[in-house]
């Protein structure tokens, strides 16, 4: 049973995950603001750029309430920040307001941050209270914080297999797996991830195209490897339709919506994918394919979840083995009609 501290602090949670999807590459955050057991404010960070949730979390107050404030206490998911970004620090506004007491569940590990603005609630006389539902802050916002402490993007491996474990046939027609609704939950994860690889194998045969159209917000980034730009140019992939970035070894330059980055042929393709895309601030990567891609961000135990769809009504007599989890510890299921999905995370983290 919830405690009152967990209570409001769940609450903060439940607010910042509405900003999912709209405030990359910012954290999901939440507020509450309580007096006497009665919360007065309430708020989350909506759109990046815009406005924190402790902000919009006091601009809520009613005028009646406002005189209360300064007995208050302030509960909110996400250490406030410390320094001048888009918006000026909220721990400069919480301790203005004269809040006396904080309660947060997490530090934030963006290094500008990073216990500064606990630090600087402690130096004006702010009480604080810090890892109230630290665990489930943490997984709420897990790919900013990979981001930030693994110098790289969270990485979800994803791919659907038959009963018998093939991910695809030996001839040329690709082979559907996954019924029609499982695919609009496939177009979903893609709306909440930053980017989207695949191999020049799955480009070249599937000819996917990478997108989000059966689910709504932002497409994510399109990544593929071509090493030495053999693909077709009529490939969806290659329309312009949205940003896609090839990493190839012949080719580096930009052009609108396609961009060619140039690997290093002597050094580990995935590790300069990783690299790169961490300088270019993208938070989070879904890896669809091909099954030799998979397995080898398998192989370098470089994966933070994987997501595996298996169609249990289709077999097929000879085809190509699905990726091999290694290290892995099953943590949720769930069944959509012929599909029951698997998710998956390291036993071990790297």
């Amino acid at each position: 049973m919830m405690n009152l501290h967990e209570t409001y602090m769940q609450r903060c949670l439940d607010l910042a995950l509405l900003g999912a999807g709209s405030v990359a590459p910012n954290p999901m955050v939440g507020a509450v603001l309580v007096y006497e057991n009665r919360v007065i404010g309430e708020g989350y960070h909506q759109v990046f750029g815009q406005a924190h949730a402790e902000v919009n979390c006091l601009n809520s107050v009613k005028q009646e309430d406002q005189p209360f404030i300064s007995q208050s206490t302030l509960y909110v998911s996400l250490e406030p920040c410390s320094h001048f970004g888009k918006t000026p620090p909220c721990s400069m506004l919480i301790v203005k307001y004269g809040i006396p007491k904080v309660v947060i569940a997490c530090q934030d590990p963006f290094p500008k941050v990073a216990g500064t603005g606990i630090e600087a609630l402690k130096q004006a006389g702010v009480e604080v209270v810090l890892g109230v539902l630290e665990q489930e802050a943490l997984a709420l916002n897990k790919r900013f914080i990979c981001f930030h402490q693994k110098k790289r993007p969270f990485i979800i491996l994803k791919w659907a297999q038959t009963a018998n474990g093939k991910i695809a046939g030996i001839g040329q027609e690709r082979l559907l797996i996954s019924n029609e609704l499982t695919n609009r939950l496939v177009h979903r994860w893609r709306s909440e991830e930053a980017s989207i690889l695949v191999g020049f194998n799955t480009a070249l045969k599937d000819n996917p195209r990478l997108d989000n159209r059966f689910w709504k917000g932002k497409a994510p980034v399109r990544m593929l490897i071509d090493r030495d730009l053999s693909l077709p140019s009529n490939l969806h992939l290659l329309d312009g339709s949205q940003r896609t970035i090839v990493w190839n070894q012949v080719k580096n330059n930009t052009a609108p919506n396609l961009e060619h980055v140039l690997l290093d042929p002597q050094k580990d393709t995935i590790e300069q994918i990783l690299t790169a895309s961490y300088h270019m601030g993208i938070q989070s990567l879904i890896v669809e394919g091909g099954a030799a891609l998979l397995q080898a961000f398998i192989d370098k135990a470089l994966w933070d979840e994987a997501r595996v769809i298996s169609n249990e009504q289709l077999s097929i007599d000879a085809g190509l083995d699905a990726p091999l989890l290694k290290q892995a510890v099953h943590f949720h299921s769930e069944q959509i009609q012929t599909d029951s999905i698997h998710y998956f995370h390291p036993s071990v983290q790297v």
